[in-house]
């Protein structure tokens, strides 16, 4: 991983597209630095379209595709994607699975939440899980005492033995039925919303994470991005970022947003 402070000149200049994990990537000890949501709008107000790629839940996607400068977001490691048209004043909302698919998945996913809350001791429910559509999240960091890491994989374990896909974050393990991921989704949103092949602009995308369920987006961006506390899990990650921030989380991301834009950009009069 190379610093992000030799990005060079030609590379910057070609970014159109900018795709952020949330936790500990924009945020830092769960909350988001002003800078982190500066550099966010300076993005946007200087035409670099801002996709966040997220663990997080539906109600929370609902409310970052209406209020944050974004063009759109994927939630739930891929389960949709979320555009609001402010044109229209119409939520655009892309489900992978269909609603009778997704209730038949609650139910299923129901009977994994209580084999894992039974066998783990110290994990919960993440508290955001009544806002979720899709999957099931556990929470082992977020609101409880970081869990060992040997408990944190028998949660993997225990979704993975119930024919589920599981994936850890860096504060919760996902779990759902499908076989999508954060990648397979952002390729759908590209070709339906910005009308392009993700392959095509690959070069001209810059993605940025810091944990083991960002690995599909760095293996496959050549300028994926870690901030610093990537390095937590560096030991685990089979493919790693091409680029390394010196900064953490929310800190981290404003330090490569004024690698991208070096002046902030007035936005357009309304």
């Amino acid at each position: 991983m190379k610093p992000i402070a030799e990005f060079p000149e030609k590379k910057r200049t070609a970014v159109t597209y900018l795709l952020t994990d949330i936790d500990d990537t924009l945020t830092c000890d769960g909350r988001i630095p002003s800078c982190a949501f500066c550099a966010l709008e300076n993005l946007y107000n200087a035409g670099i379209k801002v996709v966040p790629i997220t663990g997080r839940p539906g109600g929370w996607c609902d409310h970052i595709a209406r209020m944050w400068p974004v063009h759109g977001v994927v939630g739930e490691n891929g389960a949709f994607y979320f555009v609001y048209d402010t044109h229209q004043k119409k939520m655009i909302r892309r489900y992978v699975k269909t609603d009778r698919e997704r209730e038949q998945d609650k139910h299923k996913l129901a009977i994994v939440k209580q084999k894992i809350l039974s066998t783990i001791s110290g994990c919960v429910v993440s508290a955001d899980q009544a806002y979720r559509e899709a999957d099931l999240a556990i929470d082992f960091a977020e609101d409880v005492p970081l869990l060992p890491q040997s408990d944190i994989q028998k949660i993997v374990d225990i979704f993975e033995a119930n024919t589920a896909t599981a994936k850890i974050s860096s504060i919760h393990v996902n779990g759902w039925f499908g076989a999508y991921d954060k990648l397979t989704t952002t390729r759908i949103l590209f070709r339906e919303i910005f009308k392009t092949d993700l392959d095509a602009v690959r070069e001209n995308v810059i993605f940025v994470g810091d944990s083991l369920n960002d690995e599909p987006m760095f293996e496959y961006f050549p300028n994926a991005v870690g901030v610093a506390n990537v390095l937590d899990f560096c030991d685990r990650l089979r493919f790693k970022p091409a680029w390394i921030t010196k900064g953490k989380g929310g800190f981290g991301f404003a330090e490569l947003v004024k690698r991208l834009v070096p002046s902030p950009t007035a936005p357009p009069s309304p």
